[in-house]
């Protein structure tokens, strides 16, 4: 569950989301075991699902991050294409 509010958190963060995609993973797939091994053994599965919920919208968030950069490169670059750069003319010098 920890490795999934420091997930969550980072997740919010623009650039930082990037690095917390893989602990987020890593919490998800822990959180996984511990739901379904307490399950069994009939114990309070509280904690496991915390995880789970937790690193699971630390993902989602971290995906959408994801998607708003990468369209924002992308308009970016559209936007370098579309600029026309026309070399300087000569200045006019007045004669006299």
């Amino acid at each position: 569950m920890v490795i999934g509010i420091i997930a969550a958190i980072l997740g919010f963060i623009p650039i930082c989301g990037a690095i917390a995609f893989i602990p987020a993973v890593i919490g998800l797939v822990l959180g996984l075991v511990d739901f379904i091994l307490k399950g069994k053994s009939k114990k309070p599965r509280g904690m496991g699902l915390a995880g789970v919920i937790l690193n699971a919208v630390a993902i989602i968030v971290i995906v959408l991050w994801i998607f708003v950069f990468a369209s924002a490169a992308n308009d970016a670059k559209i936007e370098i294409d579309n600029i026309k750069i026309t070399p300087p003319t000569q200045p006019v010098i007045p004669t006299e």
